[in-house]
């Protein structure tokens, strides 16, 4: 055993081999013990990421359309804008307000409908000013959204993660108590590869994914009604029956949905083919 070894390995910085230590915390520690409290006072029911492979693909869209359909349902929801340098949710809203804090706590906005949102844009001053931070550091805001945030007795928070499989997607996964990940796909073959990435990245961390949303997955004519896989055909039934995943949603090409996402509106989108989540997300 090395001198000075105190068997402490998370704070220990020997570089020491006594078989009863073990230098990578994470191997010693289960998932539970990386969870990161609320804030006194504060209340969060069911929890879910919506998570992507890659950008692009629809996934604020789907964050914001799956909120609203909670809210319109009558229960509490809260987005939590995890995409630190590419926050989009906000304008989605139509909210350009910044939010109020102190140095103790930071109260999420609220849309028009009541769903109570945290993201980057409603702290900064500006806009359009850039975040140039490095990983870690934007991890870090992610967890104080989470438990710096003054939650109002949410039922149904959906967390929106940057694509990929980098620093933030890894801390949510291990610091929030993710319910249920929902992956967001598009019809190409290039898209069902990178899929498989995030489904398995989910998979590594224990965590179900109970549905994959193809966005873009066809567009319905509306003079003849005829249907047209512009993107390509679909994979995604494929993939769920690889990976059990129990629900496959497929949303159409529709121009509403950017107008009403560039307007501030997206509360007001009516998605049926969403309904068979939702029901399944209140089970």
């Amino acid at each position: 055993m090395s001198e000075g070894c105190t068997h402490d390995c998370e704070s220990c910085t020997l570089n020491c081999s006594h078989s009863e230590c073990n230098h990578d915390p994470a191997q010693k520690m289960s998932p539970e013990s990386f969870l990161k409290p609320l804030r006194e006072g504060s209340r969060v029911g069911k929890v879910y990421a919506v998570v992507s492979g890659k950008g692009g693909v629809g996934k604020s869209l789907v964050t914001g359309l799956l909120a609203s359909e909670m809210q319109r349902r009558g229960h509490r929801a809260a987005i939590l804008d995890a995409d630190i340098t590419g926050p989009s949710i906000p304008q989605m809203f139509g909210i350009h307000d910044n939010a109020y804090g102190d140095e103790s706590f930071i109260e999420p906005v609220k849309s028009n409908s009541g769903i109570q949102i945290i993201s980057m844009n409603v702290l900064l001053e500006h806009e359009t000013e850039p975040v140039v931070w490095r990983g870690p550091v934007i991890a870090g805001a992610v967890v104080q959204f989470w438990s710096d945030v003054a939650w109002d007795n949410v039922d149904y928070m959906f967390v929106d993660l940057p694509p990929g499989t980098g620093d933030v997607p890894l801390t949510v996964f291990q610091s929030l108590p993710i319910d249920g990940v929902i992956v967001v796909t598009s019809p190409q073959q290039l898209v069902g590869m990178v899929v498989e990435k995030a489904v398995n990245m989910a998979d590594m961390m224990n965590k179900k994914v109970v549905a994959i949303v193809e966005n873009m997955s066809y567009f319905k004519c509306p003079d003849c009604d005829s249907v047209h896989s512009i993107l390509g055909e679909s994979r995604v039934e494929e993939i769920a029956e690889k990976f059990s995943i129990p629900n496959v949603i497929k949303l159409p090409i529709n121009p509403e949905f950017a107008d009403l996402s560039d307007s501030g509106e997206i509360e007001n989108a009516r998605v049926e083919a969403l309904n068979e989540l939702a029901d399944f997300l209140e089970k």
